[in-house]
């Protein structure tokens, strides 16, 4: 599972509707703190989201067992064409703990 954290509406559909296209099972949060809060839960692959915030996650998210290995991908302008995303996501998804 993704997340895909971002404040602006628009940025946000636009990045779960190209991962949803590619059949990646995508969960939008409008904020950080609500991807916080579920994110022991549902234990998402990976989180995309501004690099400000990406931060700020990985100090919360290092201090959980289940999130400690949760890979990131920060969003940038360039994101916004659809295959900057998707290769970024790839190559990271390629790196990131084994399925569960």
């Amino acid at each position: 599972m993704i997340f895909v954290v971002d404040e602006d509406p628009r940025n946000r559909e636009i990045s779960e509707a190209i991962l949803a296209k590619l059949h990646f099972a995508v969960a939008p949060f409008e904020s950080i703190d609500k991807a916080i809060s579920v994110m022991a839960a549902l234990s998402p692959d990976l989180v995309v989201a501004r690099a400000a915030h990406l931060e700020r996650l990985r100090g919360t998210l290092s201090d959980a067992s289940e999130t400690r290995d949760v890979a990131f991908v920060p969003i940038t302008d360039d994101h916004h064409t659809g295959a900057a995303l998707v290769e970024e996501i790839r190559r990271v998804l390629s790196r990131a703990r084994p399925s569960r």
